[in-house]
């Protein structure tokens, strides 16, 4: 377990939080992209993969729950592209 890599994983799940709260209140996908969500939760998932197949340590949650932030926003960016399509007054 190194201690560089917590601090990194936990600078990094910082910003996800913040992140996932604005795109639930925004309702839109501006400033989004969906491309750099999925590279960043393939990144996890290799992070968690490493775990398992060469050295399974505590850090595992920090992978987990960071992938799963990011999951959570890549669900919110489609909801946001399905409420864009609606008619203004129905996005609502």
């Amino acid at each position: 377990m190194s201690i560089f890599e917590i601090i990194m994983l936990v600078c990094f799940g910082a910003a996800w939080p913040f992140s996932i709260y604005r795109s639930y209140t925004s309702r839109t996908n501006k400033g989004k992209s969906v491309l750099f969500l999925a590279v960043v939760l393939a990144g996890y998932v290799a992070g968690v993969l490493h775990k398992l197949f060469y050295l399974c340590d505590p850090v595992i949650y920090l992978y987990l729950l960071n992938g799963l932030m990011v999951a959570l926003d890549i669900l919110l960016y489609t909801r946001n592209q399905r409420l864009g399509r609606l008619p203004h007054e129905l996005a609502r």
